[in-house]
């Protein structure tokens, strides 16, 4: 059953992004182009093996088809490191996304975002001088020297890099738990861990995957004095929670589990672990966006699923598996927002400027960062028995 939903319009115009202070164009081509698909097709092929086009799950279709490689955002990264002939990695994604390809690729390649206002509401809800207050706390509390930090792949490069330099590593959803036990293991059994920025996937994998219980775990608030939190309660953690989440993902709520179960007493409801901890603990299902693709691919014809993820690759899935019931677990329509400012406007405007000899929007880290950054990175990549896709 496929699930026909109308993209949400964008807004056109001189698009300011106040935490980068950068402008993109304001003249655009209209989405109304007819000749849009032609030109990017056009742009494409004049460029030839000079770009490399790279598609988020998440990303809208008319995006997606132009994409050289699919998959999630670190599976990108690498994707670009391993094409060093490709002058330029134009990233469909967002913001960190682009950070990550940009440490992982040569000096020589140049990754541009069709638009700089494409960022993550995430990794955005941890700064640098925020966890720099909070590690500040963690001192004064006496417990610092006892913290591992470790960074969902969600966040900005300077988090990564303060990861680097604190002892600390990179994860993915698909491999939180293997990094949980390299980090606890690091300073002795009083060992603490600061999760950041997505306090679910922390407490989803700490409690469901680790065995730790939810009194273990705590969570810093950086909008409150001292985190919210007292230094006698940082001593007595287990797991520093970071108040950070997914706007999609925080959406999805147990009683449309409910519901959806009392329709249909054989739905498969399968989640991102990114989704509330009493989401996840109702679900049959729960795993990464490539988990969440493959479980759905393997499923014989008649398959029921519930998916608890952005709607974007829900609809594509559904459209791509037209003999399996897919719906969306959520009573609203609901697309990540910036994930979704690449549309093909955007698109065409980066790769024919590209062809112009034109180099927009391009995504650099600076070397200090990106050595430390790359520190946590190889961390992450050193552990032991799981695949490094997000």
């Amino acid at each position: 059953m496929a699930i026909d939903l109308p993209l949400l319009p964008l807004g056109r115009g001189r698009d300011l992004n106040p935490e980068r202070g950068v402008e993109c164009p304001g003249d655009l081509p209209p989405a109304s182009d007819p000749t849009l698909v032609e030109r990017a097709r056009a742009a494409k092929e004049a460029l030839g093996e000079r770009v490399f086009v790279l598609g988020h799950h998440y990303q809208r279709d008319e995006v997606i088809q132009f994409a050289d490689v699919t998959g999630d955002s670190f599976k990108l990264a690498r994707d670009a490191a391993a094409r060093p002939q490709a002058e330029y990695i134009v990233f469909c994604g967002v913001h960190f996304m682009a950070e990550s390809a940009d440490i992982l690729t040569s000096p020589e390649q140049k990754v541009i975002l069709p638009d700089l206002a494409a960022g993550c509401s995430m990794a955005d809800m941890a700064r640098i001088a925020q966890v720099e207050d909070a590690w500040d706390a963690l001192t004064d509390a006496g417990v610092a020297e006892l913290v591992t930090p470790v960074t969902y792949m969600n966040s900005s490069a300077d988090i990564k890099a303060f990861c680097g330099r604190h002892g600390g590593l990179v994860c993915t959803s698909s491999n939180a738990d293997v990094a949980l036990e390299w980090a606890f293991e690091q300073h002795g059994p009083e060992t603490k861990v600061l999760f950041l920025p997505d306090q679910h996937l922390g407490r989803n994998t700490a409690v469901l995957k680790m065995g730790y219980s939810l009194d273990d775990c705590v969570v810093w608030d950086p909008l409150q004095p001292g985190g919210g939190l007292t230094a006698d309660e940082l001593r007595a953690a287990k797991v520093i929670l970071w108040k950070g989440h997914c706007s999609v993902h925080g959406r999805f709520s147990p009683d449309v589990v409910d519901e959806l179960r009392a329709k249909d007493p054989d739905i498969t409801i399968l989640v991102h672990p990114e989704c509330l901890h009493e989401v996840v603990l109702k679900a049959d299902l729960v795993g990464s966006t490539e988990f969440i693709i493959k479980t759905v691919e393997a499923a014989p014809a008649g398959a029921s699923f519930a998916i608890g993820t952005e709607l974007n690759l829900v609809k594509r899935l559904a459209d791509q598996h037209p003999d399996k019931s897919i719906s969306f677990l959520d009573r609203n329509v609901c697309y990540c927002s910036t994930m979704n400012r690449i549309d093909l406007p955007h698109f065409v405007w980066a790769m024919e400027s590209l062809v112009d000899g034109v180099v927009v929007n391009q995504i650099q880290v600076d070397p200090e960062t990106e050595e430390q950054a790359l520190v946590a990175l190889q961390r992450m990549l050193d552990l032991p028995g799981k695949s490094h896709r997000d």
